[in-house]
């Protein structure tokens, strides 16, 4: 955790902290304008309007990505905030609720904590999108290209049928077409590879946010276990608050938990698919029979044209 066990003190950080630094902040932060203002609105719907046409929808979905990691960390700062408010208005109070409301200040600061991180690694994701954007637009030279060679031709041949350069610009129709089904092919490829990853990253990083959001909860509910809730008459007093040990060990607790949690211990088991991965691409038996049957009879339909087309001859 980056606090101590009081969020009324602060310590240095630990060896631990030094052998496993956070993740590089992400590009999206600390924007000028804040989030949801103005700024934000204009990026959302300009963004498709400039640049390659084909690359245009992703970079619109970019642009809205980015502005919903600067929302995610309006929340976070505003969680390290309510943390922290919480535990100086539980200060004035009994001794039980004063450190209740302390080590839950914690819990929640620790929380905004894990906000900040999953952006850092939500970031990983919206780069990673960007691969794709930046493949679509080296390809929409090449469909220009061969769309512009291909105008010219129809045109020639409307105007001047007889143009010497008809069959000098189907040459280089040929040759673009040949660069286009290249840069097409690549385009495919990258576009499944950088696509798997990308929300490979975004997966693991909402399945670890939000099991370690879980345990935050749960420990937080063991915090509250220690508070005497039940009612007193006119006065009576209390028994003496003895759980000050029980709430350090709670919060140390939760800290070797979060510490220790990783994708391959995780408590959420993979999800239980009725339709099997390899039965995707598995075409029914009967659908199979049909379209042979098809093929049969359009075969059969093709050897009997020729064969009426030798009788003909």
């Amino acid at each position: 955790m980056h606090r101590t066990y009081s969020m009324r003190n602060s310590r240095a950080p630990t060896a631990s902290d030094l052998a496993n630094p956070p993740p590089p902040p992400s590009t999206a932060k600390k924007s000028f304008f804040g989030s949801g203002s103005i700024s934000s609105i204009i990026r959302r719907q300009t963004a498709g309007s400039f640049g390659p046409e084909l690359s245009r929808k992703l970079s619109q979905l970019i642009k809205i990505e980015k502005s919903l990691e600067r929302s995610m960390e309006v929340v976070a700062n505003e969680r390290r905030l309510v943390a922290k408010q919480l535990s100086l208005w539980g200060e004035d109070n009994d001794d039980d609720v004063s450190d209740v409301t302390d080590k839950l200040g914690v819990l929640l600061y620790e929380l905004g904590e894990l906000e900040d991180q999953f952006i850092d690694k939500y970031d990983l994701y919206r780069i990673t999108l960007k691969s794709i954007r930046d493949i679509e637009s080296s390809v929409q030279p090449s469909r220009n290209r061969k769309q512009k060679i291909t105008d010219e031709i129809a045109h020639l041949k409307y105007k001047d049928p007889q143009s010497p350069k008809i069959p000098v610009l189907e040459q280089e129709l040929v040759r673009a077409e040949a660069e286009s089904l290249v840069a097409e092919a690549q385009l495919s490829n990258i576009t499944r590879e950088k696509l798997k990853a990308a929300y490979l990253y975004q997966c693991d990083s909402l399945r670890e946010f939000s099991e370690k959001e879980a345990l935050i909860a749960g420990y937080g509910k063991a915090l509250l276990e220690l508070l005497d809730d039940a009612p007193v008459t006119p006065g009576e007093t209390r028994p003496a608050y003895d759980g000050y040990e029980a709430s350090k060990q709670i919060v140390i607790d939760c800290e070797n938990a979060l510490a220790t949690w990783t994708l391959d211990n995780s408590y959420v088991k993979e999800p239980t698919l009725t339709v099997q991965q390899d039965e995707i691409y598995t075409v029914p038996d009967a659908q199979q029979e049909e379209a042979e049957a098809e093929w049969a009879n359009h075969d059969g339909e093709e050897a009997h044209e020729g064969e009426e087309a030798e009788v003909k001859e």
